[in-house]
């Protein structure tokens, strides 16, 4: 690890130029910044409902998981299980890590094909090697045969392609000596550090995403960390990963539950394991449009995991999948944007989600010739099928009942419109 206080003086160089270029809310005391985003940033996070999670490293060489396949000690916690690869050989991967085939541009063009509105890439995974120019370790990418800022190129490519950017920053890190030893103290001025660089030299950040492993707020400083982050990055949505709730939960490969009071994401793999594995088991495009809608019908958002190969691209099954899913949001993406989840809780038959006046009923099971749903007051004045065909609705005072033609029936979701008299948010949650 890098000793000289050179690095800690430019980091606050950097800092004190991106103060001043980035406006007056910059200059509040770091101490009145607040712990949690608006209830207006974390709307517009949510309207956004699908992002594009990408986990890559070294490792991807071996095929195996990140950080979780590395030998050695894992300090901080109770199991003492190990990975496969000796940790000599692990830590040493980047020497033969040469990704010539990456291009952030093509991965930007990739989110965007799938209809993803943010990616949220690994900065730097439990086993510490960071993927961006840090001036505070050598166990970096630039000291990588490739020698190139990923973060950098990614951040750009971003930026200029309209997909908000997030970064996924692991408090762990099973390499850095300090950690979770008497020096512990070193270590959370390493992490703070390195949250600085993110947060000053790469432009936009509109998403942090933390993995501490079940670590409690001291163990990170969690407090002044994220006051910090928010006076350098106003607006800036954190997740509940680093010792305090911040702005949303994040339940890890399952679908969260129905919660409209409190934002989450569910962040779930396209295959199995989050780095890239040959031959990996690949979700259909059914098991993929299913999992968003029920996602966003629970009203959370989806961060959706790819893991790139090691010459730097996206396996071409993971991208075809992914365009696939942008091509069914291009037909149906209005009862998936800007909606909130409901009315009325998921069900075996599917999930509901609503906008203004309208409620979007997918049916992704029938588990009969109707599908029946719980009685509200306001009127329904019409319906139609978003998903095409003609579909058959009653209300009353025990329900809505809904029956389509077996021919009309979609195989992955049918969508049924139903235009009520007033705002369909009015409408009970859970009904």
């Amino acid at each position: 690890m890098a000793k000289s206080s050179a690095p800690v003086m430019a980091c606050v160089a950097l800092l004190g130029l991106s103060v001043l270029s980035s406006g007056c809310t910059r200059f509040m005391p770091e101490k009145s910044q607040p712990l949690q985003a608006s209830p207006k940033d974390v709307g517009r996070w949510r309207e956004m409902r699908f992002g594009l999670f990408i986990h890559w490293g070294p490792v991807s060489l071996k095929g195996t998981e990140i950080g979780w396949s590395r030998g050695g000690e894992r300090r901080g916690r109770k199991d003492k299980s190990k990975g496969a690869i000796p940790v000599e050989e692990y830590d040493n991967l980047y020497k033969q890590f040469n990704p010539t085939k990456f291009n952030a541009d093509e991965w930007v063009a990739i989110a965007k094909a799938a209809g993803m509105n943010y990616l949220v890439f690994t900065s730097k995974h439990h086993d510490g090697f960071s993927m961006f120019d840090s001036q505070l370790t050598t166990y970096s990418i630039m000291h990588s045969p490739f020698h190139r800022d990923v973060v950098a190129e990614l951040a750009k490519a971003c930026h200029k392609g309209g997909i908000k950017l997030g970064f996924y920053y692991s408090p762990v890190d099973w390499y850095h000596p300090d950690y979770r030893t008497e020096n512990h103290a070193r270590y959370v001025k390493f992490l703070h550090g390195q949250l600085r660089e993110l947060c000053t030299n790469y432009g936009k950040v509109s998403i942090l995403w933390f993995d501490g492993l079940g670590g409690k707020a001291d163990d990170w400083q969690t407090t002044s960390l994220i006051r910090m982050i928010r006076r350098l990055q106003p607006g800036v949505i954190i997740n509940n990963r680093a010792g305090l709730p911040s702005d949303h939960d994040t339940p890890e490969q399952r679908i969260g539950k129905f919660q409209t009071d409190r934002a989450w994401e569910s962040c779930i793999t396209i295959g199995r394991q989050w780095a890239w594995k040959p031959n990996d088991d690949i979700k259909s495009l059914k098991q993929c449009i299913q999992t968003l809608v029920q996602v966003v019908g629970g009203d959370g958002n989806l961060l959706f995991n790819v893991g790139p190969m090691p010459t730097g691209e996206i396996e071409p099954r993971q991208v075809e999948r992914l365009k696939e899913m942008g091509a069914w949001l291009k037909k149906y993406g209005e009862s998936i944007y800007g909606t909130r989840g409901g009315p009325f809780a998921p069900g075996p038959w599917g999930a509901t989600t609503h906008k203004d006046s309208k409620i979007y009923v997918h049916i992704l099971n029938w588990p009969g010739e109707t599908v029946t749903l719980p009685p509200i007051k306001q009127k329904i004045v019409k319906s139609l099928m978003l998903t095409g065909g003609t579909a058959t609705v009653k209300q009353s005072d025990d329900g809505i009942s809904i029956s389509v033609p077996a021919a009309d029936r979609n195989e992955i979701d049918t969508i049924v419109v139903l235009q009520i008299e007033g705002k369909a948010a009015d409408i009970k949650p859970g009904s």
